[in-house]
């Protein structure tokens, strides 16, 4: 069975990107495997005393993308598609193409928001970063809100 990657952020065009992997995975007869990439320094707050670390805020934000990504599983599986997900903590980009190396994908399906110009100059495309990079093939699905 063929693998797809599933980066998913839970923004309002996860939704979208998620409808469409799962399109494509019945028509390949694929498995998905989602991945959510979180910050590395979730529960660092920047204050008078300098960084201060709450682990109770990381605890409760881990907990809600776990619970994001049962619920993606679940949704993912309900139409007939085998599903898979993992939450990782590193560099979203890097993070993303090991895991695919490492689960032998065939594909990788990532968002486009149609940002550019200052935007990607400043912040970066992690979906150009993925293309750059990549050896795998990758499915660029435009989410822009038209």
């Amino acid at each position: 069975m063929k693998k797809i990657i599933l980066p998913v952020d839970f923004s309002d065009s996860t939704d979208h990107l998620v409808d469409f992997a799962v399109g494509f995975a019945k028509d390949i007869s694929a498995a998905i495997s989602l991945i959510h990439v979180a910050s590395s320094d979730i529960g660092f707050v920047l204050g008078d005393m300098g960084f201060q670390h709450f682990p109770e805020v990381e605890e409760n934000e881990i907990k809600f993308e776990l619970k994001e990504l049962n619920r993606l599983e679940q949704r993912i599986i309900s139409q007939g598609v085998s599903c898979t997900h993992i939450l990782k903590q590193g560099v979203a980009g890097d993070t993303i193409l090991e895991h695919a190396e490492e689960n032998n994908a065939d594909y990788i399906v990532v968002g486009s928001h149609g940002r550019s110009g200052v935007y990607d100059v400043l912040i970066g495309s992690l979906t150009k970063e993925i293309t750059r990079k990549s050896k795998i093939p990758v499915l660029v699905v435009p989410c822009h809100n038209d």
